[in-house]
C-alpha cells in the first residue's frame, strides 16, 4: 500500500484559494478514482472535487468550512501498489546512539504535533518573499501548525516585521511583541452589533464568505482609482427599439442594451491593450485575449462568467452569450471553465436602477467598468435644452497598472462608438 495525496484543485485562473463546503466522504471509505469526494467553494465557483485515485481514505487533513490554498493537500487515500515506510523510522533509530535517537524523537514528536508547519501556500510564500520574512521562525495558527497568510499579515499589521537578516532570538522577539498588540486589538470579524427581538440572525454561507474574501483582498491589494463618463445614447436607444422585437421572433433571445456596451468595450480594448491587463508583482500582463467577464447575480451570489474573444463576435454573437450565460448561472449550471480566462470585467448596475456606483476590481485583472441605467435627462445640444437618452459609464482601475490619463482615453472611445451606433452604421450581425 501506498499513501497519495489529494490536493485542492485550480477552479478559475485568478482563484488562489478554495473552501471546504462539504465532505462527501469519511475516513475509511473506499474511493474509486473520479468519484466526488467534497464540495469546494471559491469567489467564483462552487464544484465537487473528483477523487485522484482509487483507494481507502486515509486522513482528512482539511475540515469543513477551512479555506485552502490551491496546491495544498485536503486529505490522503491508501492506495494499492507500494509498502508504506513506517519501519522505516525503527531501522534508522538502531543504528544511532541513545543520545541521537532521543534527539530523533523529539524531533518526530514535534512533526507530529505540527505536521504542516513546512507546507507553505503559495501565497504565503509570496508574501514571506515580498516582505523577507524567515517563514521557520513563524509560529503557525493553521491546521497542523500550518502557517496561513492571516499569520504574516498579523505580524506584518503590527509594524514590527522579523526579517531573515536579523538574530534568531529578535525575531522571536518581535513575533510574541505582534501576538500582545494582537491581543489588545479588538476582534475584527466579531460582531459588536446586538440583537433585539424580531431580529433574524443569517448565517453566512461558504459562497458568500469566498465572496467577501475575494472583495477584501482586492481592496487591500489593489489601490482603486476610480472615474466617470456620460454618454449620450439616444440614437442606440432608438435603433435597438426598432430592432428588438423582430430580433426576438427571429433568434428567440432579447437583444439587450448590455449586449452593444460589452461590443463597445471589446473594440476600445482591442485599441487600448494596456486597459487589459494584470498586476504580477515584478511585472504587468499585458493580456492578448479579449475575454470580458460580466457579473451575473442570484439572491444571495454574485457570478462572473467570461465571454471569451468578445472584440471577434457581433452584437447578436454577444446577446447570445450573455444570455446562455445568465441562465446558466440561475440554473446552477455554470461550470468553472466558464469563468476561467477573465481579462476586464463589465457589469450591467443599470439593470436594477443604479445610476451611478464604485465598482470593487475583480481580482486580478486591472479594471472594472459599471454600465449604469439608461435615463432621459434634459441636456444642451447645439446650444438648444433637449431630452436625451444618457448613461453613466463608472470605470475602477487599479492604481499599479493603470493611471488616469491612458483610462479617460479608454472611455472617451467607448463613448465615442456608442454615441455613434445607429442604424446607418452599426450592424449586429
Amino acid at each position: 500500500m501506498a499513501i497519495e495525496q489529494i490536493k485542492m484543485p485550480q477552479l478559475g485562473e485568478s482563484v488562489t484559494e478554495g473552501t471546504i463546503s462539504k465532505w462527501l466522504i469519511a475516513v475509511g471509505d473506499k474511493v474509486n478514482k473520479y468519484d466526488p469526494i467534497a464540495e469546494v467553494m471559491t469567489d467564483k465557483v462552487n464544484a465537487e472535487v473528483p477523487s485522484s485515485f482509487t483507494g481507502i481514505i486515509k486522513e482528512l487533513i482539511a475540515s469543513e468550512d477551512e479555506t485552502l490554498a490551491i496546491g495544498e493537500v485536503i486529505c490522503t487515500v491508501e492506495v494499492e501498489g507500494a509498502a508504506t515506510t513506517d519501519s522505516d523510522d525503527s531501522s534508522v533509530s538502531d543504528q544511532v546512539s541513545s543520545e541521537d535517537t532521543q534527539s530523533n524523537v523529539s524531533l518526530k514528536e514535534e512533526r507530529e504535533d505540527q505536521p504542516n508547519k513546512k507546507r507553505y501556500s503559495p501565497a504565503v510564500l509570496k508574501i514571506a518573499q515580498e516582505n523577507d520574512i524567515d517563514l521557520t521562525l513563524i509560529e503557525g495558527t493553521g491546521a497542523g501548525g500550518r502557517i496561513t497568510r492571516k499569520d504574516l499579515l498579523k505580524i506584518m499589521n503590527s509594524g514590527t516585521i522579523p526579517t531573515k537578516h536579523e538574530t534568531k532570538e529578535k525575531q522571536l522577539e518581535y513575533q510574541q511583541e505582534s501576538m500582545k498588540l494582537e491581543e489588545q486589538k479588538p476582534m475584527k470579524h466579531t460582531s459588536t452589533a446586538s440583537t433585539s427581538i424580531g431580529d433574524i440572525e443569517i448565517p453566512v454561507s461558504g459562497v458568500r464568505k469566498a465572496i467577501a474574501a475575494n472583495m477584501v483582498r482586492s481592496k487591500q491589494e489593489a489601490p482603486h482609482a476610480w472615474m466617470m463618463m456620460e454618454v449620450d445614447v439616444t440614437n442606440l436607444v432608438e435603433y435597438r427599439q426598432s430592432l428588438k422585437n423582430e430580433f426576438k421572433k427571429k433568434e428567440g433571445f432579447n437583444l439587450t442594451f448590455f449586449a452593444f456596451f460589452v461590443k463597445a468595450v471589446a473594440q476600445a480594448l482591442k485599441e487600448f491593450p494596456e486597459i487589459n491587463s494584470m498586476w504580477a508583482g515584478d511585472k504587468i500582463i499585458q493580456k492578448k485575449d479579449i475575454n470580458i467577464s460580466i457579473a451575473v447575480a442570484t439572491d444571495d451570489s454574485l457570478y462572473v462568467p467570461v465571454i471569451k474573444a468578445a472584440d471577434e463576435k457581433t452584437i447578436k454573437g454577444i446577446a447570445r452569450e450573455i444570455t446562455d450565460l445568465a441562465n446558466k448561472v440561475r440554473n446552477g449550471k455554470l461550470t468553472s471553465a466558464e469563468m476561467q480566462g477573465g481579462t476586464f470585467t463589465v457589469n450591467n448596475t443599470g439593470s436594477f436602477g443604479s445610476v451611478q456606483s464604485m465598482g470593487i476590481i475583480n481580482y486580478p485583472q486591472a479594471a472594472i467598468l459599471q454600465v449604469e441605467s439608461i435615463v432621459k435627462r434634459p441636456v444642451v445640444v447645439n446650444g438648444m435644452i433637449a431630452v436625451r437618452d444618457m448613461v453613466n459609464l463608472c470605470m475602477s482601475l487599479d492604481h499599479r497598472v493603470l493611471d488616469g490619463l491612458i483610462c479617460g482615453k479608454f472611455l472617451a472611445r467607448v463613448k465615442e462608438i456608442l454615441e455613434q451606433t445607429s442604424k446607418e452604421t452599426t450592424s449586429i450581425y
